[in-house]
This record gives structure tokens, sequence and C-alpha cells, in this order.
């Protein structure tokens, strides 16, 4: 029945109603008959107090009055204006009910009040010389008074109805916002979790291959021992360069491990060459410029290198503009990785990938490693830059470089 409201808003309601049924009283004094007219204006005045705390209480008080003022025989005030801010109200605010009932009463409340008004003109039209019969000349200002009320009851409902429209879908845009962005969220979470579960698969590959390979070295040291100690020491050290890039490569990915991958070949920089060729045979103009020597990077640097160019290039043939070259750019130094791809955006209206499922993956891998990447537009190009670690912050030695020094620090 009553709508909830901040007290302000109640207050405030409450005092500009008074303030209006004060100017009614000073303005129409002479106008109010007695003490039953000052009591239809209270009564005008507390349903406008109302209106808006409860659209369908208003509704009845004004209608309570209006019948009081009729029954009365009272002569209409400007009090009567008020139930056309009631009117308002029923349809903005008031419930489907409420608002039927506004409708019916913009019509029904017309209808009484020309016949109301028609009654007491033909009253007083009997008794003077009228210029046509009566009865014709009362249903003329009948019919008058009908349109006048009609127009000044419909009006503010229509209006309310219309406001009642807009607030509606302006909270349909909201919720389509709100799922808009629950979707893009719920979208990226799926894109982030299948390249860990991608990253997991690598780690997969990486830890079979360095177990294997411990494994071997092993046996082999174990039989070649007695005969020949220079080979199993040489077989330790691959042992121990080995478990040591394994350990590394298990600490950078083991956070990503969601579920098990099939067996498949861990590309390293090495595979890049393949890779510019096969891009190349599907019609990508590929020049890549080398700088610096990559066999010092470890497995996860190398496996991050050649995915980020992997889907650099692939961006690049399917959105980049057809025919244009891409510019691939490897610089290895001794602590750092950068890599630059830069190819010409189609002229088609967009900015290249964007915010699509290879950004994030490429994201990923170069936050696995410590890196970062940015990617976009820059003028008429669409770059992406990488920035990595030579050797991730896990511990992981580069291949096939271990110090006397660390071995001895090394516990076995």
């Amino acid at each position: 029945m009553f709508r909830p409201m901040l007290r302000a808003q109640v207050i405030t309601d409450v005092l500009v109603a008074v303030v209006l049924g004060a100017l009614v009283i000073v303005s129409a004094a002479r106008a109010i008959e007695g003490p039953l007219g000052y009591l239809t204006v209270v009564g005008m005045t507390t349903a406008l107090a109302l209106r808006r705390l409860s659209p369908g209480v208003a509704l009845a008080i004004a209608w309570v009055f209006a019948v009081f003022e009729m029954v009365t025989a009272q002569q209409p005030d400007l009090s009567n204006a008020f139930i056309a801010a009631i009117m308002y109200t029923t349809s903005a605010y008031g419930s489907r009910r409420v608002r039927t009932a506004g409708l019916v009463s913009a019509i029904g409340g017309s209808l009484v009040a020309a016949v109301y008004v028609a009654v007491g003109d033909y009253e007083d039209r009997l008794g003077i010389v009228t210029a046509g019969p009566p009865l014709e000349e009362s249903a003329r200002v009948a019919f008058t008074y009908f349109a006048i009320v009609l127009l000044l009851l419909l009006l503010p409902w229509l209006a309310g109805l219309v406001r009642r429209v807009r607030q509606a879908a302006s909270m349909s845009r909201e919720a389509l916002l709100v799922a808009e962005r629950d979707a893009a969220r719920a979208d990226r979470a799926v894109a982030v979790e299948q390249e860990r579960v991608r990253i997991a698969r690598d780690m997969h590959d990486i830890v079979a291959h360095s177990l294997a390979v411990v494994i071997a070295q092993a046996d082999g040291a174990r039989y070649a021992l007695r005969a020949d100690p220079a080979i199993a020491d040489q077989a330790l050290d691959t042992i121990s360069s080995t478990a040591r890039r394994a350990l590394g490569d298990v600490r950078e990915l083991l956070g990503a491990l969601r579920h098990e991958q099939g067996t498949v070949p861990t590309p390293e920089i090495d595979d890049i060459d393949r890779l510019v060729g096969e891009m190349r045979d599907v019609g990508l103009d590929v020049r890549i410029d080398r700088q610096g020597d990559a066999s010092h990077l470890p497995t996860t640097t190398q496996l991050a290198v050649y995915r980020i160019v992997q889907e650099s290039l692939t961006n690049a043939w399917k959105h980049g503009e057809p025919g244009s070259p891409v510019h691939a750019s490897l610089t290895y130094r001794p602590d750092t990785v950068e890599i630059a791809v830069v190819n010409r955006r189609a002229d088609d209206g967009t900015s290249g990938p964007g915010t699509g499922h290879g950004l994030v993956g490429m994201r990923e891998r170069a936050a696995m490693t410590g890196g970062t990447l940015t990617a976009g537009p820059r003028g008429d190009d669409f770059t992406v830059a990488v920035r990595m670690p030579a050797v991730p912050a896990s511990g992981q030695m580069p291949r096939g470089r271990i110090t006397s020094t660390q071995q001895e620090r090394t516990p076995r």
C-alpha cells in the first residue's frame, strides 16, 4: 500500500501540499462555502501529500472528498486541481490495479463532474429565458466541461505512464549492460582457463621429457661408473642440469595445472623457423629479425617466446591487411628477451585483435615468466611488444650452463 521513500521525500511532499493548500485557502477564501468548503480543501491537500507515498490511498481520498463536494452541493474550487497531480502518480508509481483505477477515474470522474455541472446549470436555466431549450444548452455545457476535465485528468495520467515506460527502459538498458559486463567477464575467465589448461599440457610435456632424460642418464651412469668414471660424471652433470630445468618449469607452471592433456612436442626457439615457414605457406609475408643468442634461455622462456610469436603471427594473418608484410623482431640479451611484431591493420574500421582470446593468452604467457605485454594500434599498424626476463624468478637454470660453484652449492 505504501511505497518505500526517503524521509526527506515524504517531508518534501507534505510541505509542498501544505503550502499549496494554504495558497488555495488564501486566494479563494471568498469562494469557499463555509466549514464544508474548508474541509474539502483539507481533504484534497491530504490526498496531494500522499500522492507518491501511496498513490492508491491518495486516489481514494480524492474520490471521497470529490463525492463529498458534490453531495454537499459545493462549487468546485482550486483544490480540485490537485487531482491532476494524483492522476500522474497513479500511472507513474502505482501498481497495475492503481494505474487502471487512475485511468477509470480520469474518464469516469470527468463524466461525473460534467453531469454534476450540467444538472446545476439546467436548474439555473429553468428560471430564466434562454436562447434555446434549457436541456440543449445544459448538454452543451456538460460536453464542454467533460472535455476540459478529461484533458486535465487524462494528460497527467498519460505523462505518468510515459515516465514509467522510460524508467523501465532505462532499467532494462542497465540490466543489459550488467549482463554484457558479466558475459565479458565470464568469456575472459573461460579464455584464461583455456590458456592455463594449455600451459598445463606444456608442463606435462616438460616434466615428462625431463624425467625421461634423468632416468636414462641415471641408468647409464650406473653402468658406466665402474667402466668409465668420466662418462658417469658427464651423465651426472646432465641429470643435474635437466633436474634444475624441470624444477624451474614446475614452479612456473604448477599454478596453471587444472586438467590432464595429451602428450605433444614442446615448441622451442628453434621451432620459430618452422612456424615462419608455415605462415609463409598460407600467404603471410613474414620478415623476422633476430639479435643475440637464445641458447641460454630456459624451457619456459623459450616456450613463451614461441607461443607469443605464434599467436601474434596468427592475429596478423586474421586481422591484418592482406598482402602487407609482418615485421617480427626478437632480441635476446643476457637478462631480458624482447619481442616486437608489427603488422598493417586491415582497412575495415577495426582496430586489430582488441581484447580477443589470443591477447589474453599472450598476456598470461608473459605474466607467467614475470614479463609484460602491450598490444594495440599505433597509427596504421597494430603492434605487439613483449619484454620478459631471460631467466624467470623461479630459480630455473639456463640450458646446459651449470658452473662448478653452483654444483657445489646445490645439495644432492
